[in-house]
């Protein structure tokens, strides 16, 4: 069946959109090529073709035959192969013919996608590519978004883009081209899953399970196409909030049927949901505890309701106390999540995984992974991220989050060669040599990660053009866990900006990597956490959240700074990892540096590596970071002509507010250092 190429739909709202990696001159390499696809009839092929023809393919033919007569005109042929591992492929040139072999439609979806990235070189020479896998089965995005514009959090729950791209002010969007636009970038890179609502469900949200269904079969509706699973966001009080029951006791037998009752019509209207996500007893949200229950209570009552459907709840691990007593030291954040969930290792069905968040705090500059990835063997588990930059940045600061990732995924739980991306991959806390590594056929089965989304609807997707590079990078990362920060960036240039100025790639890697490490200089240092302004999280407050009910996070004194966690003195928080580093977080001597604060409260005058005191090691850090910032600035006017004069004076203005905030660290932290330790700067610079 020959298709006519069509020109691309606008967005939803008139006016200028940034095509982040997918500009339209990637696709020129397929233009007037003959493709032959063999593959059955079926809505992500469908997309496939779409694809092909809208970048001027001259000819398609979409068939469940073969047509080998056809074949010595044919520039690509596209093929399904059921016997490589699900959602793969594998390129390959011979004989002046481009073949793509996928596993399943997905595999295609996801190879036609790499044919752009690789350009006219796809048709040049002959070469073969090994078969790509997906290292992670289930590879998600989780939006935090409100239906209603929240008072406090906003249309999107710490959202740095603007507006959710599904929801206005009460409705669902009536025109969802951005939606399709947007699951055309997350299909480009790998993304097979959404949940599509805040984990703090607002009784608006609830109604997505039951009045407001339709909103959810649209939306399914316009992902499906480019591979992508629908999740909902659910609460766990939902019997009650939607005024059917007056409880929610997950050993109540109404209870049981009334979630059965509500996810059988769910799954009637929209059959391919993936599950529901929660965040139950956690911050405020309804959950077990009430009644006297479990978390493996309340995981499995959803569970069994989505059992026959085969969906998965995600369920999230982010449980501590938030009203504690500062001066009470015995209570320690850091353990909360290992304290509330080990002990229930092995005690969920098995569409239950566990979503735990990287580290033990809450998405910080610094933490130490979270020791719970490692210590349940006999349950599934999920790696939690978040792109938008909560307290990293905003989208506000040039914060290259891939450089953060590539050192949780490579952490070594037993010190060994194992490191955490293989137990993401198998889903499970034990070492990929005592369980089965077969890949994932479904996302009931295999492992997961998943991210806070970073999008919305600025017209750069991200609020700040380079924030699309973390985007992409967790996505590529869920891909390949191997890729390093700097190869998934050239990644990035070459595909958002395929025609540039020689000049501007190595531009973009000068500013653009080792941001992380930069940011992390000039803002809360050596693991402290949570040194930012209360309900806003941007821009320093060095004692915002100290005397609050929160958390306590640095315990500065005269003395010195920084949580004693240890077994010996502290909160025994070092005990909860594996050796070797239970030992090694347990001395200050062997603590990494860069996590000093985080384990051990430290004198100000103690000597670091370099022989500075921690108090000149914190002045020098802030005051070079700081500068650092303004060199970038100026690096940057280097750019001008070379990019879209947008795209350039938008970068502009978020690298003065970074120039702006920066300061602002510097000032507070050296200030506040100088004020408790009494130790001057050696350099002699002010510390007002």
């Amino acid at each position: 069946m020959a298709l006519i190429g069509s020109e691309d739909r606008s967005p939803d709202d008139t006016g200028w959109l940034h095509p982040a990696w997918l500009p339209r001159s990637l696709t020129a390499p397929l233009r007037a090529r003959t493709v032959l696809v063999v593959a059955p009839e079926h809505p992500v092929i469908r997309t496939v073709v779409d694809e092909l023809s809208h970048a001027g393919a001259k000819a398609i033919w979409l068939t469940d035959t073969d047509a080998t007569a056809s074949r010595a005109v044919i520039d690509l042929t596209i093929t399904i192969d059921p016997e490589l591992p699900p959602e793969s492929f594998r390129l390959a040139r011979h004989g002046g013919q481009t073949s793509l072999v996928g596993a399943d439609p997905k595999g295609v979806l996801y190879g036609h996608f790499h044919l752009l990235r690789r350009g006219r070189l796809a048709f040049q020479g002959q070469w073969r590519q090994p078969v790509s896998t997906p290292a992670i089965g289930l590879r998600m995005l989780d939006h935090w978004d409100n239906i209603d514009v929240h008072p406090v959090m906003g249309q999107v729950e710490r959202g740095y883009a603007g507006g959710s791209l599904f929801y206005d002010a009460g409705s669902l969007r009536w025109d969802l081209g951005r939606v399709d636009q947007y699951a055309r970038l997350l299909a480009s890179v790998g993304v097979n899953a959404v949940s599509i609502n805040n984990v703090n469900v607002h009784a608006t949200e609830t109604t997505l399970l039951t009045t407001r269904l339709d909103w959810v079969t649209r939306l399914a509706d316009h992902l499906r196409p480019w591979g992508i699973t629908v999740f909902l966001s659910v609460n766990f009080a939902a019997p009650i909030v939607l005024g059917d029951l007056d409880s929610c006791d997950p050993c109540d037998q109404r209870v049981r049927q009334w979630w059965a009752d509500t996810t059988d019509r769910v799954y009637a209207a929209v059959p391919d949901l993936g599950g529901y996500l929660v965040k139950a007893d956690s911050e405020g949200q309804p959950g077990p505890f009430a009644y006297g229950r479990s978390h493996a209570d309340g995981a499995n009552l959803l569970a069994r309701a989505l059992s026959p459907h085969q969906g998965v709840v995600l369920w999230r691990c982010f449980v501590y106390n938030h009203r504690q007593d500062w001066r009470d030291r015995s209570t320690d954040r850091a353990r909360a999540a290992f304290d509330h969930f080990v002990e229930l290792d092995g005690a969920f069905l098995d569409n239950v995984i566990l979503q735990i968040k990287h580290g033990p705090i809450d998405f910080q500059v610094r933490e130490p992974v979270s020791p719970l990835l490692a210590a349940m063997p006999r349950t599934r588990v999920c790696l939690e991220l978040q792109v938008t930059a909560e307290y990293t940045g905003q989208q506000r600061h040039v914060h290259y989050l891939p450089e953060a990732w590539q050192e949780i995924l490579g952490f070594r739980p037993w010190g060994d060669e194992t490191k955490l991306w293989q137990l993401m991959a198998i889903g499970q806390s034990q070492s990929p040599e005592s369980t089965t590594t077969e890949s994932p056929r479904s996302v009931r089965s295999g492992g997961a990660i998943a991210a806070v989304s970073n999008v919305g609807r600025d017209e750069f997707w991200t609020g700040h053009p380079f924030a699309q590079a973390n985007l992409y990078g967790f996505a590529r990362l869920a891909w390949d866990p191997t890729l390093t920060p700097a190869a998934i960036l050239d990644e990035w240039i070459g595909s958002t900006f395929p025609e540039a100025n020689p000049d501007l790639a190595p531009l973009l890697r000068q500013i653009i990597l080792g941001s992380r490490a930069l940011y992390e200089s000039y803002t809360a240092p050596n693991g402290v956490g949570f040194m930012v302004t209360p309900g806003s999280h941007y821009g320093p407050s060095v004692d915002g959240y100290e005397y609050s009910p929160w958390g306590t996070y640095h315990f500065a004194d005269r003395e010195g700074i920084g949580v004693d966690r240890t077994r010996a003195s502290g909160s025994g928080y070092t005990g909860q990892y594996h050796q070797p580093w239970a030992d090694l977080f347990e001395s200050v001597e062997t603590c990494p540096e860069e996590l000093l604060l985080f384990f051990h409260h430290v004198r100000w005058d103690h000597r670091m590596h370099d022989g500075d005191t921690l108090a000149q090691h914190i002045y020098n850090s802030h005051f070079d970071g700081a500068a650092a910032i303004h060199s970038l600035a100026r690096l940057w006017t280097q750019a001008d002509g070379l990019v879209e004069p947008r795209l350039y004076r938008r970068v502009a203005e978020r690298l003065d507010e970074q120039c702006r905030c920066a300061q602002e660290w510097c000032d507070q932290i050296t200030s506040y250092v100088w004020r408790h330790s009494g130790i001057p700067d050696d350099h002699g610079r002010p510390l007002y």
